[in-house]
């Protein structure tokens, strides 16, 4: 069982920055690739990046240029850093965490997800 904590969200004006973290506990795999998704009200829950073991990121077209994924393997936690914010990114955003490599990657694990609300 992997266990996953979110934290850094909040309220910020547009234009803003925010810095989400989220920490993996447990029985964590050698492999295994992290990201976040969001949901907004009303809206189907997206994908909004993704790094792998080798850190590779991915994102959705929507936040490219504007958000950066990282990770500290070490700690085995994963960041993203939120930029230029406007309030069509304003949801609750979900960690996941999924071992294994592309192919052959586990079920996602959900974290409990973090608010986060961009308005003046």
């Amino acid at each position: 069982q992997v266990q996953l904590v979110e934290s850094g969200g909040g309220l910020v004006q547009p234009g803003g920055s925010l810095r989400l973290s989220c920490a993996a506990s447990g029985s964590i795999s050698s492999i295994y690739t992290m990201g976040w998704y969001r949901q907004a009200p009303g809206k189907q829950r997206e994908l909004v990046a993704t790094i792998t073991s080798g850190d590779i990121p991915n994102y959705a077209d929507s936040v490219k240029g504007r958000f950066t994924i990282s990770r500290d393997n070490a700690k085995n936690t994963v960041y993203l850093q939120m930029n230029s914010l406007k309030p069509e990114d304003t949801a609750v955003y979900y960690c996941i965490y999924r071992a294994g490599v592309a192919g052959f990657l586990s079920p996602r694990t959900w974290g409990q997800g973090t608010q986060v609300t961009v308005s003046s």
